[in-house]
């Protein structure tokens, strides 16, 4: 795109008017016209790992969004305005660029982001410097300390791929290993998983045995109490049996009483 001459106040206020009215030839003159703003904030994200061409064409987008809404009742020039969203739309392009996982979702959280990415050389290096300009951009933020050292780290680390492979000179026990092989997961393994299934249906096997020695009302009340979505209060429970609530609570204990005698040689033995 050639750089175009600057358009004259009046020029500017007819193309606006005539673009509002969607005359696409009146658009693209004024994108035309202020091309240059886009080109010059684009470069000062190149580091941020998108490509140029990707900055400058979301850097376009942002300038088409303020000639659209612009209104110039207030006196400003139409590049006055349309800085603000070219430099808007590359930020959040450059910030999505860098990491696949969202860095920010709120204004706050992105500007903090942006001025990390600024400061990374001076917070690398650490130190009580380092320390105290985290802690100010905590208080200026309203953040903790822990939250701009997370959000740094994200911002001066860039992502790795899973299918990445350690470089010859690592740990012998790491080198040529893919990323993905040396990731340690937290899920239980198949073989756990079976194992607790089984396990679980022997519990369960023997807790309705024991079930079944209980009086019928001594069933109604364990299922009432800890079966049901709702427990259901030894008041509710009192009503339905005719007794009172404290009544209700005795029954209850001497119910678990029992059945913590009757599961007690299975318990035994799996301590064994």
């Amino acid at each position: 795109m050639r750089r175009a001459q600057p358009l004259a106040r009046e020029e500017e206020l007819e193309l606006v008017e005539r673009a509002g009215s969607g005359d696409e030839a009146a658009l693209r003159r004024l994108v035309d016209a202020h091309y240059g703003y886009v080109v010059a904030i684009a470069r000062r994200y190149r580091g941020w790992g998108a490509p140029m061409s990707d900055l400058l064409q979301e850097g376009v987008v942002g300038l088409m969004q303020a000639v659209r809404r612009f209104r110039p009742d207030g006196g400003a020039r139409l590049s006055t305005y349309a800085v603000w969203w070219i430099r808007s739309a590359i930020q959040e392009h450059a910030l999505k660029s860098w990491s696949v996982v969202r860095i920010g979702t709120g204004n706050a959280t992105r500007t903090l982001a942006l001025k990390l990415r600024h400061l990374a050389g001076e917070l690398a290096g650490g130190g009580s410097d380092g320390e105290a300009k985290i802690a100010e951009l905590a208080s200026r933020f309203g953040t903790t300390v822990a939250e701009v050292k997370r959000l740094a780290g994200r911002l001066t680390t860039p992502d790795l791929s899973l299918d990445s492979v350690s470089q010859p000179m690592a740990d012998a026990a790491v080198a040529g290993r893919a990323l993905i092989d040396r990731l340690v997961s937290d899920w239980p393994t198949p073989e756990h998983v079976l194992a607790e299934i089984g396990e679980a249906r022997v519990v369960g096997q023997r807790l309705a045995a024991a079930l079944a020695a209980l009086s019928e009302r001594e069933r109604f009340i364990i299922r009432e109490r800890y079966y049901g979505e709702a427990r259901q209060t030894f008041a509710a429970i009192g009503r339905q049996l005719g007794v009172s609530k404290d009544r209700a609570r005795q029954l209850e204990a001497a119910a678990l009483k029992k059945l913590a005698a009757l599961l007690a040689p299975a318990i035994a033995a799996d301590s064994r």
